[in-house]
C-alpha cells in the first residue's frame, strides 16, 4: 500500500502545494484544514485515489486527537506528516493584544506540537517515517513588526531539534522548512516592488519552491534536526 501522508493546512499555500507534489508521488493524503469545504475542494484536485479529507483545528487537543483517531481508522499508519497549518498577525508589540499573541501561539507553534504528538504512535509503526514543519526565516533572524509571529515560528526550530533527538532511536526523522517571501495569502497584500528587491534571486517564491524542499527532507534517509531555508538568499539581505 502507498505511503500515508497527513499535510495540516493542506487546503492552501505552501500546504496544499505539498499534497499535490506527494499525491504526484504516489501517496495517498489526508488534507487537514480548518475549513472542511475547502479540505474537499483540495482533496478533489489531487492525483489518484483514497484521499481524505478533514476539519480540524490544531490548537484543539480534543479535536487534535479526534482527527487523528478517525485518519488511524480509515487510512492506516501515517509515513509522512507535514505541519503548515499557520496564521499571521503583523503588529508592533506595543500595539499587539494579549489574546493576538495567544492565538499566534497556540496555532503556529502549540499546534504543531499537538499533531507530532498525535502522529507519533502511528508513525512508530511504519518505516521511514519523517516529519517536517514549516517554520520561517523571519523565526531566525526576527523582523520588526512580527515579534508574537517571529516567536511563534523561532519556537518550532528548538522544537523540531529537541524531537528529532527524541525519536532519532526509533528511525523516524524530523525537520524544518524556513521559508522567507511565498506567494500565498499571508503575503496577498505586499507587492513585488515592497519585497522583491531586498531578495538576491530577485522574486518572491512560489509554494512549489518550498514543496519541493519539503519532499526532499521527508525522502531524505540520513537527515533530521535540521532547518532548510528556503528564501531566495532573503536571510542574507536581513
Amino acid at each position: 500500500m502507498s505511503r500515508l501522508a497527513v499535510v495540516c493546512g493542506g487546503s492552501r499555500g505552501i500546504g496544499r502545494a505539498v499534497s499535490h507534489l506527494l499525491a504526484q508521488r504516489g501517496c495517498r493524503l489526508a488534507v487537514v484544514s480548518r475549513n472542511k469545504d475547502a479540505a474537499r475542494t483540495a482533496v478533489a484536485s489531487l492525483h489518484g485515489e483514497d484521499h481524505i479529507a478533514l476539519s480540524c483545528d490544531v490548537s484543539k487537543e480534543e479535536e487534535v486527537q479526534k482527527t487523528f483517531e478517525t485518519i488511524q481508522k480509515t487510512s492506516g499508519n501515517i509515513s509522512y506528516l507535514v505541519n503548515a497549518a499557520g496564521i499571521n498577525r503583523d503588529a508592533l508589540l506595543l500595539r499587539t493584544k494579549q489574546e493576538e499573541m495567544v492565538a499566534l501561539l497556540h496555532t503556529n507553534l502549540l499546534g504543531t506540537m499537538l499533531t507530532c504528538r498525535a502522529a507519533l504512535r502511528s508513525m512508530l509503526r511504519t518505516e521511514g517515517a519523517a516529519i517536517v514543519n514549516i517554520g520561517s526565516v523571519v523565526g531566525l533572524k526576527g523582523n520588526a513588526g512580527q515579534c508574537a509571529y517571529s516567536a511563534s515560528k523561532s519556537g518550532l526550530e528548538g522544537f523540531t531539534r529537541s524531537l528529532a533527538k527524541e525519536v532519532a532511536s526509533r528511525h523516524i526523522r524530523v525537520n524544518l522548512v524556513a521559508p522567507g517571501f511565498i506567494r500565498t495569502d499571508m503575503t496577498a497584500g505586499m507587492k513585488d516592488a515592497d519585497g522583491a528587491p531586498s531578495i538576491p534571486l530577485g522574486r518572491f517564491g512560489e509554494p512549489e519552491d518550498v514543496a519541493q524542499a519539503v519532499l526532499f527532507l521527508l525522502e531524505s534517509p540520513y537527515i533530521t534536526g535540521q532547518v532548510l531555508v528556503v528564501d531566495g538568499g532573503l536571510q542574507l539581505a536581513m
